[in-house]
């Protein structure tokens, strides 16, 4: 009996591990959910219940008696797709039953412990030339290409700095995209810009919280209310942020 219950955290251990991973990387709640309840299956705990929500999960498994939960709270989030994948490969691997258990535990462990983000400066040029690229799409001229890429590029400079030292993000947005309207509004008063709004547009989207908008509607249409309105809620503060910010500069011209 005592065998069975150590197996059980065992097992719920390595579940919450990559509910953890995914959550922190991006992950949709309904995917972590079924993903943690596939893992236990496999390893024979069929009956589990989770609850997850963007800051927190609880799991509980009937594998032993009584009944066991665990709680485990997300305190950092962030966008890493590749992580979530891994964890995907991990779960299918366990559910063919390729990984024994310590061997799923010791897999998960190392991804949650990789670095897989791209250098700092590598991360500001793709967002510069993402900028441009934008505007470009926008129907901006290509006059205006170089004024958007040096603009979006020290917008995400700034986000990345007033987050070190602010480390609230809606505090931290709404001063980046302060810095892109002041800098789109300098480049056109000097004659170097020409379209302002298509300037500021493209320069804001590196901004722009589009995964969190679609996970929260995918988690509304999979019927996880409170999960996809905190999203929401969340993606709201950030346009909110964002805006206001470009507000403050367009109010003052």
């Amino acid at each position: 009996m005592e065998k069975q219950v150590e197996q059980t955290y065992d097992i719920m251990e390595v579940c919450l591990l990559a509910g953890k991973v995914m959550l922190q990387s991006g992950g949709e709640t309904y995917r972590v959910e079924d993903t943690m309840m596939r893992i236990a299956a496999s390893f024979g705990i069929e009956k589990t219940h989770s609850y997850v929500t963007p800051t927190g999960i609880i799991f509980s498994a009937e594998g032993a008696e009584p009944t066991k939960t665990k709680l485990i709270r997300i305190s950092e989030r962030s966008t890493d797709l590749k992580k979530v994948a891994m964890v995907n490969s991990v779960s299918r691997r366990i559910s063919s039953g390729e990984l024994k258990l310590e061997e799923a535990l010791n897999q998960l462990k190392e991804i949650d412990s990789l670095n897989l983000t791209f250098p700092f400066m590598v991360q500001v040029a793709a967002a510069s030339l993402a900028s441009g690229c934008f505007m470009i799409m926008f129907n901006g001229g290509w006059n205006d290409f170089i004024p958007s890429l040096i603009s979006g590029g020290i917008g995400y400079l700034s986000f990345i700095y007033f987050h070190r030292f602010i480390p609230i993000k809606f505090f931290s947005e709404f001063l980046a995209s302060f810095v892109i309207g002041l800098m789109s509004f300098i480049f056109v008063k000097i004659g170097i810009g020409h379209q302002l709004d298509k300037i500021i547009i493209g320069s804001v989207m590196t901004l722009v919280p589009g995964l969190l908008v679609t996970n929260a509607i995918r988690d509304l249409m999979a019927g996880h209310l409170v999960s996809g309105l905190s999203k929401g809620a969340e993606a709201f503060l950030t346009a909110f942020a964002i805006g206001a910010g470009i507000a403050v500069v367009l109010s003052f011209l």
